[in-house]
């Protein structure tokens, strides 16, 4: 399915994921810089805004239904065998991370950082392409 919006999402996803491991560079002691900690917490909330951004969309223009929260987009596709059980439940990880992030929830743990960094990123990329399969 060819949607301009998804496509546009996606090529933002790849710029996050591009500036991500250009300030981490493979190595987690760059997580205590802090101007390299908060390019890299920025563009993961980016990310995950342009999941779930994508999500939504795709949920609305098939008429899927109406998400009550972020994590629901995730569920909705899930349902609807758009995206795998697994996928779903690391997108919706995802936004736990983000909400923290963004709200301040508590303060983050850099392992989890590191551990998103390393082994998250590219589900944002995922969902893309089996939107984009659909």
């Amino acid at each position: 399915m060819r949607d301009d919006i998804i496509l546009n999402k996606s090529e933002t996803i790849k710029r996050c994921i591009a500036r991500i491991n250009e300030e981490y560079d493979g190595n987690p002691e760059n997580l205590n810089d802090y101007r390299r900690q908060d390019s890299i917490i920025l563009n993961v909330q980016r990310l995950c805004e342009a999941s779930i951004d994508i999500a939504t969309h795709y949920i609305r223009k098939n008429k899927l239904g109406i998400p009550q929260t972020s994590k629901e987009n995730f569920e909705i596709l899930e349902k609807n065998n758009v995206i795998t059980e697994e996928l779903s439940s690391r997108l919706q990880g995802m936004v736990g991370f983000r909400n923290i992030a963004v709200h301040d929830y508590q303060a983050l743990n850099l392992k989890i950082v590191e551990k998103v960094v390393e082994e998250y990123i590219y589900d944002s990329l995922k969902l893309a392409r089996m939107i984009l399969e659909k």
